[in-house]
């Protein structure tokens, strides 16, 4: 009885052995290669569960998902005129038949990497050869992008695998010509600032002369009206003292003389030399006769 029951969990272990052996599980993320005795008998790409013989099949499974080739360091490239520019790229892509990717590279992600960079490289070469470097660098990048995308793919294809993406990350002159450039870009940009400079300097004079014109102008527009407004004044002075005058002269005589002698002795130091009968000295002779 014992014998049986321990004939029975036997039996049931290898049982499940075999079981475990005989399933494989698919994640969504993987594609699988079923393999009988170093033969390909299946290709599963959809997940879920799977069987396969014990001991006479196996499974190698691959990563579906989306890849990136970054071809590193830039290299150099020659353009239509025979000018040397600097460019580095990535590569999006990702295995849609898994079973021409296992024939072609063995499965094997570097070998697939150095293949596309191999294609990635000689794409480059033949379309940046067509093109000026105003064109690479900015004038047709875009659709450099989409010629590159569309020639590596077709022969990516061959291997199993599908391009998604192609991006150019830089495109730049060599060391030894950007030194250059920059040193001719320097001097534009002085050439400009001194042409700036020279033409605010000149506007700045211009506007000074302006200025200075309107500040003569002003200077003597105000003169006029000030010898205008004066002689006007003078005018009604004189008029003033002339209807003054007229009505009493003697008085007004008397006036001018009075102020002629504060002028004439204004300071104790001053000396006059002035003849006794001279009509200077009128009102000081006998003034109180000449009043009647």
């Amino acid at each position: 009885m014992k014998t049986s029951v321990a004939n029975f969990l036997i039996g049931a272990v290898v049982l499940l052995i075999m079981l475990s052996l005989s399933m494989f599980v698919v994640d969504q993320r993987q594609d699988a290669i079923v393999f009988q005795l170093g033969e390909i008998v299946g290709v599963k790409t959809k997940p879920g569960l799977y069987f396969k013989i014990p001991l006479m099949q196996n499974v190698r499974f691959f990563d579906a998902r989306i890849q990136t080739l970054d071809t590193g360091e830039p290299e150099r490239f020659i353009t239509a005129e025979k000018k040397n520019v600097m460019a580095d790229s990535f590569v999006k892509w990702r295995i849609v038949d898994v079973k021409q990717y296992y024939i072609s590279v063995g499965g094997d992600v570097a070998r697939a990497n150095n293949r596309l960079k191999q294609t990635v490289n000689s794409s480059m070469r033949e379309e940046f050869g067509k093109r000026t470097i105003n064109e690479v660098v900015s004038g047709e990048r875009e659709q450099i992008m989409n010629v590159l995308r569309q020639k590596i793919d077709s022969d990516a294809r061959k291997i199993g695998i599908q391009v998604l993406d192609v991006r150019l990350k830089r495109v730049d002159f060599p060391p030894e010509i950007s030194d250059s450039v920059y040193r001719r870009m320097e001097a534009e940009r002085k050439r400009v600032a001194n042409e700036l400079r020279a033409s605010g300097a000149a506007e700045s004079e211009k506007i000074k002369a302006d200025a200075d014109k309107q500040r003569e102008v002003i200077l003597a527009q105000a003169y006029r009206q000030a010898q205008q407004t004066k002689g006007e004044g003078d005018a009604t002075a004189a008029a003033i003292y002339g209807a003054a005058f007229g009505k009493n002269a003697e008085f007004y005589a008397f006036y001018r003389s009075l102020e002629a002698y504060k002028q004439s002795f204004r300071n104790k130091s001053d000396v006059m030399v002035v003849d006794p009968s001279s009509a200077f000295f009128k009102y000081m002779k006998s003034p109180g006769k000449e009043t009647k």
